[in-house]
Order: C-alpha cells, then structure tokens, then sequence
C-alpha cells in the first residue's frame, strides 16, 4: 500500500469513526453549558416504560432504545421558562446514504400539522374574515359539502372542523408515494381516483360527540384557499410559519428547496419508505415538513401569547380559544388538553407514512418537548417524553403504574407457548433463559421485533413497551390455552 493510499486510508476511518461517535451522542454544532448538558445526559439514561414492576424499576438509554426500536433519527428539543432550553440530534435522516440527522434535518410532522392549520384558520377569524360558529359553506367558494339526512338539518361550522366534532368521515391519509399521480383537494373531498381514501362526508349530526376526521382538517384547508385566493402552502408560510420564525419549516409538497434537510421515512424492520417519503396533497392534515426546533418555536409562542406577551400572529383572547376544549374536555382547536392530575398541557402527535412525532406544552410555566423520528413507532418518543419529564421534575406527569408480576411454574409454560396467529399477522410466544418473550414475526405496522411478557395472573400479562391488555385464552374444559386476546383483537394459536 502507498503512502497515499495510506493516507486516504485513515481519513476513511477517521470519517467513519466521527460518524459513529455522532450517532451515539447525539448531533449538534451548539455548545451548552455543564448544567445543560448534565440534563441532556440524564435524559439521554433515563427512558422508562408506563409501567414499573414492583420492587424492580427499570430505566434504558436512548442508545438502547433506539437499536431496540430500529429506529433510524431522532430529534429532540426541550423547552423550559418560555425559551428552547436544548435541542439534540442523533441518527441518520438517511441510513443508506449515511447523512446523519442534524438540528436543521426536516421530519413529516403528519397530524401536528392540524395545530398550525388552527392558528392559520384562527387568524382569519381574528381578521374577521370567517366566524367560527357560521356553517363552512358560507366560505367555500369551488366546493360544496353535500349535506343529506345524516346531518339531521345541522350545519358544520368552522369551530366543528378544528375540534374534530362535525361529525365527519375519514379519520386520516395515507399519503403518495413520490412519482404518483397526486388528486386534487377537490377529488380527495369527493373520494374520486385518483384519490385513496373516501369521500368526505357526514356519519352522523355535528356538535355531538368527537369523532377524529382529517377530512375535517381537508376542508378547512380549502376554506383558507377559498377566502384568501393563495394556495394553502403560500398562506401558511406568509401568515403562520414566517412570523413564527419556523424557516426550516414548509406545507409544501415536498419543499424542494429544502430537499437537502428531508429526512427518509422507515418502517419498523428498518426498510425505507419507497421514494423516501409520501406526498400529502392533504396539507393542513398531515402535510407539514418540519424541524423539532422549529415546533418548538410554535409551542413557545402558544404559551407566551396566553400571557399576552406575544402577539406575532394570535392574540392573547384568540389563543385562549384555540386552547379551550370545544365539546367533551380534551379536544380544542387543533390541539388537545390534557389534564395529568391537575397539570394541564396542550399537545398532538403525528403519524406519516415512515415518521411519527409528538409536542407537549404545559399550559402554565413555560415547559415543553417536542419529539420528532424517522421511524414508525409511537413508544420510543413516549419513553423520551417520560424521561424529560421525570429529569425536568415536571410535576405530575410521569406516574408510573406499579405492576406486581406473577411467575407461572415451568411446568405449566409449556401451554402457552406456540404459534399465533390473525388474518396475515403472525407472533409466537416463546421462552428464554430471561423469561417469556412475545416475539412479533410478521405484522404490517409493528415489523418483527420481541416483547418481554410479564404476567399479572395465569392469563392476563403486559408489556413494558405497549400499554394495551393482553389476555390468554383458555379452553374452558381442557383449560389449554387456545389464543390470546390484544386489546378486541383475538389471535388463535396454531394446533400443535
């Protein structure tokens, strides 16, 4: 080998060994102080499952949880006293090209778009340009909902829309892949090809009950295109993203002049998204490409405005109604409230096709997180939230259930384990030196990954990363187990 050779040699190791200790510890060009990064530290070593098992907490790193989740990015900012307290990086926007997630790499923020789509809405009604309570055909000027008797005589207002309570069809999208032909919001709101979802339309009254519509999202988007005559991605920008400060951020499908920051989507086994990403057509409901600084910037101003100390787009009284739950107690407009045994916080969460993503705010004090990944598993971004939560002292927000775990003798396992299996869902139940596992072999959302069971009697059992009921089931005469009940699902186990 010549020197030169030599020499390109180790700048290849020396590159690929930087690469490495990046995603390990996170990316960032800031530098924060020891107070600060003590926190991030904590954080980073503190993640924790909704459960506790008695007289055993258990507490992961993110480096743990992430190669258990296969998750590929992550970003994350933590707010606190009404400023950006930090934000950290860590992984790959993408995994094949080895670019490394950065503070300025933009995630799908799928539903956390709906909050933004309220403040652009809200705006309008502050300019006195729509009225929250009129019904939405008195602003939709290139369309019309075709009302018919499940509406029972009731109009859909505007504020039915943001709360998600007009009783409307189609809960969310699936998205695009790229290099598809793309319908218009016309053809999306009459379920018409090349559209793949239904049309929107009414399932019962409005002002009932919540019912979660994306299609409700859909038409106030063509509300703000109707009223202001600017395509919905412009209007946003001008009226809500910009004076927000959100510059890496975009409703455009895809925003390509910020093609370099996009991150890859992936998929629970690891595999990326064909075409790296979905276009959403459906912009105010899923189509917002962001940062996790960026969503932050937006929580920042929401609780700086309700104590009347910012007004760059809503006034304090605006924001007050954004915030306040419209029918039942949690859903607003927009946003959601909820109360953790007395402490209120605002936030929503995004599920896009190979991203998801979270944001809470507390409604007083000043403190937040937002969450944003690559990947398509809401756990992992739930544990990160618990252990800003529990390093932060957030008061009441981390209460763990305790769980006593029941052992079942060696003997007695043998029934238990087997395949199961539902429509072309399979999963197994096996046993190891540790203990017993429920290992997912095929499932179309989850991908293959392993669970640890731990059980709570001689049928029912949890697991540390999913917070359903899992319930073995037996035959009432031979007392064999026969399947298992997750949640209303029942998987049957194979004849052995």
């Amino acid at each position: 080998m010549n020197l030169y050779s030599k020499k390109i040699k180790s700048v290849v190791i020396i590159v690929f060994l930087y690469v490495q200790i990046c995603q390990l510890h996170g990316q960032s060009p800031k530098k924060y102080s020891k107070e600060i990064q003590s926190k991030i530290n904590q954080v980073e070593n503190n993640l924790s499952a909704w459960m506790q098992i008695e007289g055993n907490p258990k507490r992961w790193t993110l480096a743990e949880r992430m190669k258990f989740y296969h998750a590929n990015g992550i970003s994350i900012t933590v707010i606190k006293d009404y400023k950006t307290e930090w934000t950290k990086s860590y992984g790959w926007a993408d995994s094949l090209e080895q670019k490394p997630v950065t503070d300025k790499t933009l995630f799908q923020a799928g539903s956390n778009s709906k909050s933004l789509n309220a403040v652009g809405v809200l705006k309008l009604v502050q300019e006195g340009k729509i009225n929250l309570d009129s019904d939405i055909n008195d602003y939709l000027k290139t369309w019309k909902f075709p009302y018919d008797s499940l509406s029972k005589g009731k109009k859909i207002t505007i504020a039915n829309l943001l709360s998600h309570t007009g009783g409307l069809t189609v809960h969310g999208f699936d998205g695009y892949e790229y290099g598809d032909t793309i319908p218009t919001i016309i053809q999306i709101l009459n379920g018409q090809k090349p559209a793949n979802s239904e049309a929107i339309r009414s399932m019962y009254e409005p002002s009932v009950k919540y019912e979660y519509s994306g299609g409700g999202t859909t038409i106030a988007q063509l509300i703000i295109q109707d009223v202001t005559g600017k395509p919905y991605d412009e209007y946003m920008w001008e009226n809500v993203l910009k004076p927000l400060n959100m510059t890496n951020s975009s409703y455009t499908q895809p925003p390509l002049e910020l093609k370099q920051n996009l991150a890859t989507g992936y998929y629970n086994d690891g595999k990326a998204v064909k075409g790296k990403y979905h276009i959403y057509p459906e912009q105010a409901a899923a189509g917002l490409w962001t940062t996790s600084e960026d969503l932050a910037k937006y929580v920042i101003d929401t609780q700086l405005s309700l104590l009347g100390k910012s007004e760059k787009v809503l006034s304090k009284e605006m924001t007050k109604v954004r915030l306040t739950p419209y029918i039942d107690d949690k859903s607003a407009l927009g946003v959601f409230i909820i109360d953790k045994n007395g402490v209120k916080t605002f936030e929503h969460g995004g599920v896009d096709e190979g991203f998801v993503s979270q944001y809470i705010g507390t409604i007083e004090g000043g403190n937040g997180v937002v969450v944003m990944t690559n990947t398509y598993d809401t756990a992992l971004f739930n544990e990160i939230i618990r252990s800003v939560a529990l390093t932060y002292q957030w008061q009441n927000a981390y209460t763990p259930e305790i769980k006593k775990e029941f052992f079942i003798k060696n003997e007695d396992l043998q029934s238990y384990l087997g395949t199961y299996t539902i429509e072309n869902n399979v999963y197994s139940v096996i046993k190891k030196a540790d203990g017993i596992y429920l290992n997912i072999i095929k499932n179309d959302y989850l991908g293959k990954r392993m669970w640890k069971i731990h059980f709570i009697d001689d049928s029912s059992f949890f697991v540390a990363e999913n917070n359903t009921n899992f319930k073995f089931i037996k035959d009432s005469k031979t007392k064999k187990i026969t399947g298992f009940k997750w949640n209303e699902e029942i998987l049957m186990k194979a004849v052995d």
